[in-house]
Order: C-alpha cells, then sequence, then structure tokens
C-alpha cells in the first residue's frame, strides 16, 4: 500500500470552554486558552495541508494558534458542528446511546449528528486525497463518527472522553477505508455540573 494515498485526518476535540445559553458563541475559558498550546506542541512536526473546523466559536479558537503558527486559514463546515441539545432529564444520555434515533424535545438525535458529521468527512477524505487535514470538533460529534467505523464504542466510550478538552486523535485512511485510529493527546478537566 502506497502511503502517499494514505489521508491523514486529526480531529481536535475543543479546549475547555465557558458554559453557557449561546453554545454557538461560547469562548473558551481562561485555562482553555493556555491549553491550545497542547495542540499547536501535539501537532508542531506535523506536516498539515489544510485546517477545518465546525463554525462554534470554541472548535475555531482551540485550532486557530496552531493554523496562524503555519499562516493557514480555517475553513468552516457547519456539518461538523456539535449536536443541537434539547430539554434535559436525567436519562436522556443513555437513552441517546442506547438508540441513535431517539432525540428530547428540541434535542437532535445521535443518528442526525452521525449523518451530517460522516456526509462531511466523506467529503474531506475526497477532497484532500492524500494529505494531512486538522478539523475541530466536538466530543459528540467526534463520539458519533468513532461509532460509525466501531459500533461498539457507545456510552461508556463516550463517558471516557467526555472531559478531555483538548482531545486530539488521528485517524489515517485508504481512500474512504479506515486503516487506523491513534490517540495523540489529551487534557482530562472536570466539567461543571
Amino acid at each position: 500500500m502506497n502511503s502517499e494515498t494514505r489521508t491523514t485526518v486529526i480531529f481536535v476535540r475543543h479546549a475547555q470552554s465557558v458554559y453557557g445559553s449561546d453554545d454557538r458563541n461560547r469562548p473558551l475559558s481562561d485555562a482553555g486558552l493556555e491549553d491550545r498550546k497542547i495542540v499547536a506542541e501535539t501537532l508542531r512536526d506535523r506536516k498539515i495541508d489544510a485546517f477545518l473546523s465546525s463554525p462554534y466559536k470554541r472548535s475555531m479558537d482551540t485550532v486557530r494558534p496552531t493554523a496562524e503558527l503555519r499562516h493557514m486559514d480555517i475553513r468552516t463546515d457547519e456539518r461538523f458542528r456539535e449536536r443541537q441539545c434539547g430539554d434535559f432529564s436525567s436519562d436522556s444520555l443513555a437513552r441517546r446511546w442506547a438508540d441513535f434515533s431517539w432525540a428530547e424535545a428540541n434535542g437532535e438525535c445521535l443518528g442526525s449528528v452521525q449523518e451530517r458529521n460522516m456526509e462531511a468527512l466523506r467529503d474531506v477524505l475526497r477532497e484532500y486525497a492524500g494529505q494531512t487535514v486538522v478539523i475541530g470538533t466536538h466530543g459528540t460529534a467526534l463520539s458519533t463518527i468513532l461509532n460509525y467505523y466501531n459500533r461498539s464504542f457507545g456510552l461508556q466510550d463516550f463517558l471516557r472522553i467526555v472531559s478531555w478538552m483538548p482531545y486530539i486523535t488521528e485517524l489515517t485512511f485508504e481512500g474512504e477505508k479506515l486503516l487506523g485510529i491513534k490517540e495523540l493527546n489529551h487534557v482530562e478537566k472536570t466539567i461543571p455540573q
């Protein structure tokens, strides 16, 4: 297999952000702003051909310093956005992971999140074939991608990474076929209750 035809996608789940009602525009916390340096350091010696991101502020701001070091722009793709959260109930998380077609009132089901994220990823794999791409993303969005390639990835796997902000993982492809997944780095953070 020719390594020149391999495409590398490095997903960067955003650093810690300030929680609030405006999900799209939530800024990074002071710790999150500091932790962006870990992303830059982790990817320092990597050749990167493009930066993409969810349009959400926290995702773009997490990968921005790494892109700026290379004098590169970040292209946003709405399909990589986070799940639309609805009305909270204590059993919502478990129900969503047990049934990808279920969503709480005013929320988005994981099946929908997975479908749009995979559509965007397939487009990336075609457009950037043989290259290395960094994508700024979110915990749930990334988890649905990981579930697509490994159906046993479920609630417990999501809970393992839910407090990792940032979380950097590398997926290697031959065409659209996944060859491997490698976790590159993460920072454990406390999630406010």
